[in-house]
């Protein structure tokens, strides 16, 4: 379904409540037109009743005069019928038979009311007056009538002369709206068209004026440009720096390959196996590490569940116990008895909990001889601890060892374990903490309880 132009809009919403008020002022006006006509034709009755009196009294019945017989011949459009009675109720002139009235009244003011004449309704005025006629003195009775569908006729009349004063100035204000309201989105217009004409790659800020109304969507463009820029920027420097990590491992494992079947010596290739093998591990894991990092930046909405904290440490720890031990290194998990729980990603965690552990294995140096896992509860967080005794991360290098392909020393590692533990942490509403120990490194993830 296609939704209207803007201009489209404003122009309904425009017109939409003025149609309905001239339509409303046109049912007003034409009632008004309406009780405009009974007065006037009222007014024309009781006149032409007045001049009929006195033309009776003057010629004493005989005839009327010719200004009178205007009057009855045409009022503003209508027909006038009359009837005339003497003293002693003599038929003097007019039509024979008047309309009948509803009751009988004595009153000499003029009366008013409906009747039904030759089968059409009328609007009949009666009124008496003492009057004398050669020898005779008595009231006289003028009977007036007319038609009320002529009263009708006159007040449709003019209620299609407003009808059709209005409907033209309706239609010159939809002129003069349709195209005002065109003038009044040129701007936009101009914007959409500045902003056609840029290419993929211009995310600058829009510097156009336009107006108050729309400033805050230019605004809120203008937010989204250095956002999509920024990402941009650092997409571009993240696949910098992956490249320039993959290429180290991705030559050694490509000499040791190719130098692997010239090696005749059964126990040189088998040292040289290994080293095809630790070099393909190595490769793997930071690719692994480049995916996982990739995956907290850019994945959707969290979907988080209920688990318990102490589960995902013991799975990690499961999962590195025979390297570590091979290594002829203690390595103990202590849990809280009581269940962990917290909203959260098992498998981010894990690989949190693991890059913390394989961290310690790298840099622990000749001095590692023990590394514990400790899972605790700190006020309203869950917390995972890994400690180790060997060299020690200084405090004062913590931001550059926890910064993305940040290393203390060359050739120590991928520089990603530690960025990675830092985005899974922030991911799940928590931080991580350097803790300062006499000897060794302890490093915390504290996560919000569920």
């Amino acid at each position: 379904m296609t939704a209207l132009s803007l201009r489209a809009r404003l122009f309904l919403l425009i017109l939409a409540p003025l149609l309905v008020v001239s339509v409303l002022l046109g049912i007003w006006r034409y009632e008004v037109a309406k009780r405009t006509a009974e007065d006037l034709f009222d007014r024309s009755l009781l006149s032409a009743a007045l001049a009929i009196s006195r033309d009776v009294t003057i010629s004493e019945g005989d005839a009327l005069s010719p200004s009178t017989r205007e009057i009855v011949s045409d009022a503003g459009g209508g027909e006038i019928f009359y009837h005339v009675t003497g003293p002693g109720g003599i038929y003097v002139t007019g039509y024979a038979y008047p309309p009948n009235a509803p009751g009988s009244s004595d009153s000499d003011e003029p009366a008013y009311f409906l009747a039904d004449y030759r089968d059409e309704r009328v609007r009949v005025l009666r009124m008496s007056e003492t009057v004398s006629i050669g020898t005779m003195t008595g009231q006289a009775v003028v009977t007036v009538w007319q038609r009320l569908s002529d009263r009708a006729a006159f007040a449709a009349t003019l209620a299609q002369r407003a009808a059709g004063l209005m409907a033209v100035l309706m239609l010159a204000l939809a002129f003069v709206v349709w195209f005002g309201v065109q003038v009044g989105l040129r701007p936009l217009r101009d914007l959409q068209n500045a902003i056609e004409q840029r290419s993929p790659d211009d995310l600058r800020r829009i510097k156009r004026p336009v107006p108050v109304e729309v400033a805050g969507i230019v605004g809120t463009l203008n937010r989204l440009f250095g956002q999509v820029a920024r990402n941009i920027e650092t997409h571009q420097s993240f696949i910098s720096d992956a490249a320039h990590q993959l290429r180290n491992p991705a030559s050694a494992l490509l000499s040791l390959a190719e130098t692997l079947p010239d090696i005749q010596d059964p126990k040189a290739r088998e040292r040289h196996q290994r080293d095809l093998i630790k070099a393909a591990r190595k490769s793997a894991r930071l690719a692994e590490q480049l995916l996982s990092l990739e995956r907290l930046r850019f994945d959707g909405p969290r979907d988080f569940a209920t688990l318990d904290l102490n589960d995902v440490a013991a799975q990690a720890c499961s999962d590195l116990g025979p390297a570590i031990l091979s290594r002829d290194l203690s390595f103990e998990l202590v849990q809280t008895p009581e269940p962990l729980r917290v909203q959260g990603d098992a498998v981010l965690l894990g690989e949190a909990i693991t890059n913390l552990i394989e961290n310690a294995l790298q840099h622990g140096g000749p001095e590692l001889t023990a590394i514990t896992v400790r899972t605790s509860k700190e006020d309203k967080n869950a917390c995972v601890t890994i400690e180790d005794d060997g060299r020690g991360l200084p405090m004062d290098k913590a931001a550059l060892a926890f910064r993305r392909f940040g290393q203390l020393e060359a050739g120590g590692g991928s520089g990603l374990g530690l960025a990675i533990v830092d985005n899974v942490a922030h991911r799940h509403d928590g931080e991580v903490h350097l803790l300062e120990l006499p000897r060794g490194t302890a490093i915390q993830i504290s996560i919000p309880s569920a």
